[in-house]
């Protein structure tokens, strides 16, 4: 059997984190068997779904990393194949028309709340003569359900969950005016895309006995199901946006790698063993749904920032060059050069090991490509002080003629001046350190000075001359 997943949001908002992690489970289990990953927008909710949403969607899935397998499927476009569904099962009085009227709704169900009775649909135009039917008023279709026995969905996350068929009523399939119902919609197109595997939060776990009720009425293969704990935030509640239930792209503008979001939401409600650093590659090969645990997973901004850090520093200085700039531009307003790129990819080994996010990462780098003369902090204008300018003064001839432009050549001359001055290293180191980055904290000192540059870092040097 050719596996087919699918994962199926509705165009209402963002792609929020719950749903990314439900794309990641079906798109890991379709390429761990070989199988297809596709993608319906159910855009049935005419009055929420916009384009803008769709589109993040799109995009959401795309940073992710996560690739869909042929086209989009739109579900609203195939409203008159579902409606046609329905009345195939009109024909063969597996569904039947129900004129029941909102008010005789409202009624029924008044009447059973009072009676301390579930609020379902009484059936009372299940078997009634069509011939009673009142003139002028639009029906519904409702399936025929089963009336007694049980529906059994064998659950490969949940296990077997067992719903007795006299709690569930006949829904209705079309409505009055003509247009489908989410819970038919959702059948025929898993259906007709071939989904042999439904896995999505188990929040949908109610929706599936009703669904493998019409699925079985209409003579259909019953997809295998599993559904996954939803996420909680670390205090154990329902996730919010003050836990991190934000859209993908916030993940994005707040610095994390795509890689390690996904390392991160797949250990979430998945295991194998005590590996915590799983590479997509090595997910795909490792992912099934055995290992899926049954309890909601706790989100933790810690432990993604810590494991972002880890991706930070395995990911290649040029791609990370190419994220930050863009976020130095904006930050500084200025366009960065050829040459303000080289410093930036020369200078982030130095960077990497301080930083867990790009913001982080691009925040530490701005010294690098900053217009003279560089802006300074708090702690640095305090260690630039008129003793250390001097200082700063007298070291400047010594630099401007070293021999070789390397750190340890650089450090030495340093400590020769240092010496020479019967000063410690640090009364030279710091303020060079304050007068070259504008920060009392940096990469290690004469490594910054190799990735400057002769010109720049002396040009500098004379810029904190020339302060009060």
């Amino acid at each position: 059997m050719s596996i087919v997943c699918r994962f199926a949001p509705s165009p209402t908002g963002f792609l929020h984190i719950g749903g990314a992690r439900t794309a990641l489970f079906n798109w890991l289990f379709a390429r761990h068997h070989g199988g297809q990953f596709r993608l319906r927008i159910e855009d049935t909710d005419r009055a929420r779904s916009t384009p803008e949403a769709t589109q993040a969607i799109l995009d959401g899935l795309s940073w992710l990393g996560l690739q869909w397998d042929g086209e989009v499927v739109h579900q609203f476009a195939r409203a008159p194949r579902h409606a046609e569904a329905a009345r195939s099962l009109l024909g063969q009085g597996k569904a039947y028309h129900c004129y029941c009227s909102p008010a005789e709704l409202e009624e029924m169900r008044a009447k059973a709340k009072a009676e301390g009775r579930s609020m379902r649909y009484d059936g009372r135009w299940r078997d009634r003569d069509p011939r009673d039917a009142p003139q002028g008023v639009p029906p519904v279709i409702r399936l025929k359900a089963p009336q007694t026995g049980q529906t059994v969905i064998r659950d490969r996350v949940q296990g077997d969950v067992v719903i007795a068929n006299e709690q569930l009523d006949d829904m209705v399939l079309l409505r009055a005016d003509g247009t489908p119902t989410y819970m038919l919609s959702v059948v025929v197109d898993d259906y007709d895309m071939g989904v042999t595997h439904v896995i999505r939060g188990d929040d949908h776990l109610n929706n599936a006995a009703r669904q493998m009720q019409l699925i079985q009425a209409l003579g259909w293969p019953v997809p295998e199901y599993a559904h996954i704990p939803l996420i909680h935030g670390p205090d154990g509640a329902k996730l919010s946006k003050r836990h991190g239930a934000l859209g993908v792209e916030a993940y994005c503008e707040m610095g994390y790698l795509p890689e390690a979001l996904r390392n991160y939401l797949l250990r979430l409600g998945w295991a194998h063993g005590d590996a915590e650093i799983i590479a997509t590659e090595q997910a795909i090969a490792w992912f099934d749904l055995d290992a899926v645990g049954r309890s909601p997973s706790r989100f933790d901004f810690v432990k993604l920032a810590n494991l972002n850090g880890h991706y930070l520093r395995e990911t290649d200085d040029g791609r990370l060059v190419d994220m930050i700039v863009p976020r130095l531009e904006q930050s500084i307003g200025i366009s960065v050069d050829v040459q303000g790129r080289e410093r930036l990819r020369r200078g982030l080994p130095g960077l990497k090991s301080r930083a867990k996010t790009l913001v982080e990462l691009a925040a530490g780098a701005t010294f690098y490509v900053h217009p003279r003369p560089l802006p300074l902090n708090e702690a640095a204008a305090k260690l630039l002080d008129p003793a250390a300018r001097a200082r700063l003064a007298g070291l400047l001839p010594a630099l401007a003629g070293a021999a070789e432009w390397r750190a340890a050549a650089l450090e030495a001359v340093v400590r020769q001046a240092a010496e020479t001055a019967r000063v410690k290293l640090g009364d030279f180191a710091q303020p060079l350190r304050a007068a070259l980055t504008g920060a009392a904290a940096s990469p290690p000192i004469f490594e910054v000075l190799e990735v400057l540059g002769r010109d720049e870092t002396l040009g500098r040097l004379r810029d904190a001359q020339g302060r009060d």
